[in-house]
């Protein structure tokens, strides 16, 4: 992956686009990874899935419905009443 400051960015769009075609450029702000530009083809083989974002995100495939937790017997005792 290719980078590019934000101010370069700003300053050749032209640039960052052609770099943008041979892969994803990220934009620094600061020197961290602020923005990533891709061309629209590889954007939309991101959602090749067809799973809306929701459904990308959820956990549900990864339930193991078979398990417990052990239980944890943490010490603790009843303090006597005075």
């Amino acid at each position: 992956m290719s980078t590019m400051s934000a101010r370069e960015f700003n300053q050749d769009v032209s640039d960052a686009k052609r770099r943008a075609d041979s892969g994803p450029l990220i934009i620094t702000d600061r020197g961290e990874p602020a923005y990533v530009l891709l061309t629209m083809a590889d954007y939309r083989r991101l959602g090749e899935s067809g799973e809306d974002l929701l459904d990308r995100l959820s956990m549900d495939d990864d339930v193991d419905e078979g398990f417990e937790p052990p239980r944890v017997d943490p010490g603790l005792r009843r303090v006597p009443e005075l």
